[in-house]
């Protein structure tokens, strides 16, 4: 598969014709990349900015993230958030945890992030609320178990963003079990009477999905 979906000199044309992310977020990429394992798990600026505005013009009062690696989408999120609202954000790596609390503390909208350490469906099943808006970008194998799950706690009208459902193309010709679970989740979400989505080629995929009243 091709490392870049779209065309490398029009994917650095969007990038650079993108809003830039805050400084902090700059430098939470350049020190994921010197100090972090498999830093291209990054969200990185395209998305990360689409997951601001969303929030944003959305304004949530009770957003969830499943996988937040070391904090750039958790930012990206909460920077477009009211300053009441809540991020409740699902981790399994401690040193992704610490990586990224360093980054919140600095951060004028990091009293809006809290890190919960765990499997994600453990931790969503203890959960007690409405959700606003959930993120999901954790491991692949439980996509359609993380948005059937969400889907119930979604309020009327809530988002529910995935991450990475082109995956890399393999959606095209899957191979594997995980790329099976991918069609899966991309062509139950389709056929879903209980949503509508506009399914992205931002990066490696954006499926952006709103409860229906």
């Amino acid at each position: 598969m091709p490392d870049f979906l779209v065309d490398e000199a029009i994917e650095d044309y969007a990038f650079i014709h993108t809003s830039a992310e805050p400084e902090l977020l700059q430098e939470l990429i350049d020190q994921t990349n010197l100090n972090m394992g498999w830093p291209q798990k990054l969200s990185g600026r395209l998305v990360g900015r689409s997951l601001k505005m969303l929030a944003a013009l959305t304004q949530p009062k009770v957003a969830l993230e499943i996988g937040m690696f070391t904090g750039y989408s958790a930012l990206s999120i909460a920077e477009g958030m009211p300053d009441d609202g809540r991020l409740i954000c699902c981790e399994t790596n401690p040193r992704a945890i610490d990586f990224a609390k360093g980054f919140f503390d600095r951060s004028e909208h990091g009293h809006k992030i809290e890190v919960i350490f765990g499997r994600a469906l453990d931790t969503i099943e203890s959960l007690d609320l409405e959700l606003d808006f959930t993120f999901i970008d954790a491991d692949k194998r439980n996509y359609l178990n993380y948005y059937e799950r969400v889907k119930e706690m979604t309020r009327p009208g809530g988002l529910i963003i995935l991450d990475n459902v082109l995956w890399s193309g393999k959606i095209l010709q899957p191979e594997s079990e995980i790329d099976d679970i991918l069609v899966e989740t991309n062509r139950r979400i389709a056929q879903d009477p209980d949503v509508e989505n506009v399914f992205f080629t931002v990066r490696d995929g954006l499926n952006v999905v709103r409860k229906l009243p």
